[in-house]
């Protein structure tokens, strides 16, 4: 009788998992992505690879990718390839990542194109082709992207594999900071600067600064760290807030 007792109290009792309790909005993609919505399918994966909803799952959510890029989904290739790119749930492999941004920039998806683009210019995982990534950059400013018009704006501000037109250089930075690209912004504040128009240049400093990484951020601190207007001092204090931030802030990935 004592050893039942002691098995009937010592026994374990079996864990029951408790079910998922997400915000609406991210249960409803959830709910979408295993219906076979392919956006759905993207934003879920994104999801797993890093938010605060769900714990970390790199592994799945290119179970997720996959299913969707299977559909011929370019934004879907395009995550496959970062995965591969950064060993996102798999082992780093660049061959890999330039196949899946290749079939994302040949079914037109702007951000698979934009890093095909990066990589046929730096040479990653191949031999660098300025004339490649040139015209990959060129499409991407055709379809509006803000960060291959930034990139682009470079191109003809060097003269690299075209002729130079500083001219035409500014006003992709011009195009590229007004659809948002905190690079492009930067660039274009530099020039505005450069002009004497301070006041205009902090402006669009400071829509950079929320979403810069820290290489602009420094380039700001070190473009400004001559300039004279009132508003300088004050632009100074909300990078050096936003870096300091930054170094106190651990990346996921």
């Amino acid at each position: 009788m004592h050893f039942r007792k002691f098995w009937r109290y010592g026994k374990r009792k079996k864990e029951v998992s408790k079910p998922l309790e997400l915000p609406c909005e991210i249960e409803a993609i959830r709910q979408k992505a295993l219906r076979g919505y392919h956006l759905e399918q993207v934003l879920w994966g994104k999801i797993l690879l890093d938010s605060i909803y769900v714990p970390a799952d790199p592994e799945t959510a290119i179970i997720w990718f996959r299913m969707a890029a299977q559909a011929g989904y370019g934004p879907a290739h395009n995550m496959l390839g970062r995965c591969y790119y950064f060993g996102w749930g798999c082992a780093q492999n660049y061959q890999q990542a330039i196949a899946h941004y290749t079939l994302a920039a040949e079914l037109n998806d702007d951000w698979g194109r934009y890093n095909l683009a990066i990589m046929t210019m730096r040479g990653i995982g191949q031999a660098p082709d300025l004339p490649s990534a040139c015209a990959l950059f060129q499409a991407g400013t055709q379809a509006g992207h803000a960060k291959s018009m930034n990139v682009l704006a470079r191109f003809y501000e060097e003269g690299w594999v075209v002729s130079k037109d500083r001219k035409k250089a500014i006003m992709l930075y011009q195009q590229s900071a007004q659809k948002g690209d905190y690079r492009g912004q930067h660039n274009y504040a530099v020039w505005l600067a450069e002009q004497g128009h301070i006041e205009e240049a902090v402006t669009w400093w400071r829509q950079a600064v929320p979403q810069a990484t820290l290489d602009v951020l420094h380039a700001i601190q070190d473009v400004t760290q001559n300039l004279k207007h009132n508003s300088i001092e004050s632009l100074r204090n909300i990078v050096d807030e936003k870096i300091n931030s930054n170094k106190n802030t651990i990346k996921l990935r």
